[in-house]
């Protein structure tokens, strides 16, 4: 019995449809190959090998995503790396098979070919950020003076002459600036792990100019996955010649100077945790004078005029956003005995980079308050001698007590 017309029309098109997913899925895939390796401690191969795959899977999603920041730089010498890779790459890399592997000494080398989503994969990285790292990428339009022309021309009936000058300019675009550098000096101050995106050449002011006007913010999102940025700062810089030096200003007065204005517009955007969506933290424009005997000098001395001006209210944004991300953690410790212990350990708790409030629960059983990734607050208890982290989830970390 034959099928219909129409029947057979409706399942070819179902395998045609079914066959481009398989392929557009196919597509997503890039495939490299990456390199691990790992210390053998107390010759435990299997050990080695499990750290040495872990850290050659991780290399693989780096290289793939683009990401400036490795994971050693996040967790340095930690031993939480292998759980750092199982828990947020596991599912982003779709296969892999070993190349080559091999002893050398007391290290365990291994190559393997790994497949990586790369959407996917930048997001699970990019999850790991510290909450206190940002992005700050603000260039400044200037004038730049070519040549400056005297002209002599009668201004009074008398028929007195003043002597006016024209400067010949042209435009340029200064992506580090008095501005920009200004607000990373301050923000390092504070404490802030700071990346300057216009040293990277990772963007240019133009791609700032579309984003601002078209509102597409696909370019931060970028740069948040690249640099592991929580917050990200963008914007621009334009100046306008209020008053040219030599200009009749009324009663055959000249102005004595160039004055300029310069403008800042800017977005500070960060990326909700909960719903991965983009979140606009502040968002303003601003502007400031600057006056000088040429233009140059002039538009410097509005960009510092503007950072005096901007720089404290920006601070206060970034300050506002870091309170307001603090999360409770549980910490559950196996091995205390006696309150005496309990008490230490809280103290010990309170010290910590970044905690703000340690609370006891019980004997062995505490909330931490800490605005950043708890990964990071787990590799600080994996570093004291007397703790050791038995497991560890992102609102939970259980350590044993060893005296």
């Amino acid at each position: 019995m034959s099928l219909p017309k129409t029947a057979l029309i409706v399942i070819i098109t179902a395998i045609l449809h079914l066959a481009h997913g398989k392929t557009a899925t196919a597509a997503e895939l890039k495939c490299i190959d990456s390199k691990g390796a790992a210390a053998i401690i107390n010759n435990d191969m299997p050990s080695a090998k499990l750290e040495a795959v872990a850290r050659a899977r991780w290399a693989a999603v780096e290289t793939v995503v683009g990401v400036e920041v490795r994971a050693q730089s996040l967790v340095q010498n930690s031993l939480l790396l292998d759980d750092m890779v199982s828990t947020q790459v596991k599912g982003y890399i779709s296969s892999y098979k070993t190349l080559d592997e091999k002893r050398d000494g007391d290290i365990y080398n291994i190559t393997v070919n790994a497949c990586v989503e790369p959407a996917i994969a930048a997001e699970a990285i990019s999850s790991l950020a510290l909450n206190r790292s940002v992005a700050v990428f603000v260039p400044a339009r200037k004038p730049k003076v070519h040549t400056e022309v005297e002209s002599t021309t009668v201004v009074s009936k008398e028929g007195s002459k003043t002597t006016k000058r024209k400067s010949h300019t042209t435009d340029e675009q200064d992506e580090t600036n008095i501005f920009s550098e200004s607000l990373i000096d301050k923000l390092v101050d504070q404490g802030f792990t700071v990346t300057d995106v216009a040293a990277t050449q990772a963007m240019d002011a133009e791609s700032v100019e579309k984003a601002m006007k078209s509102g597409n913010f696909l370019t931060m999102r970028s740069l948040i996955y690249k640099f592991l940025s929580n917050v990200i700062l963008i914007g621009k810089v334009d100046y306008n010649v209020t008053q040219n030096k030599g200009e009749d200003i009324g009663y055959d007065v000249e102005m004595p100077y160039n004055r300029v204005t310069v403008r800042l517009t800017y977005r500070l955007m960060s990326r909700s945790q909960e719903t991965n969506q983009f979140v606009i933290l502040g968002a303003g424009t601003a502007e400031a004078h600057g006056n000088a005997a040429s233009l140059e000098d002039a538009t410097a001395k509005g960009l510092q005029s503007l950072s005096d001006k901007v720089i404290p209210t920006l601070l206060d944004k970034f300050a506002r956003h870091i309170k307001g991300s603090t999360r409770k953690i549980t910490v559950k410790v196996d091995g205390l005995q006696g309150v005496e212990k309990t008490l230490d350990l809280k103290s010990t708790l309170g010290g910590i980079t970044w905690v703000t409030a340690v609370e006891a629960v019980g004997l062995d059983e505490f909330v931490v308050s800490y605005p950043e990734n708890s990964l990071y607050l787990a590799n600080s208890l994996s570093r004291n001698p007397h703790l050791k982290v038995d497991k560890y989830e992102p609102y939970m970390i259980k350590i044993s007590y060893r005296k």
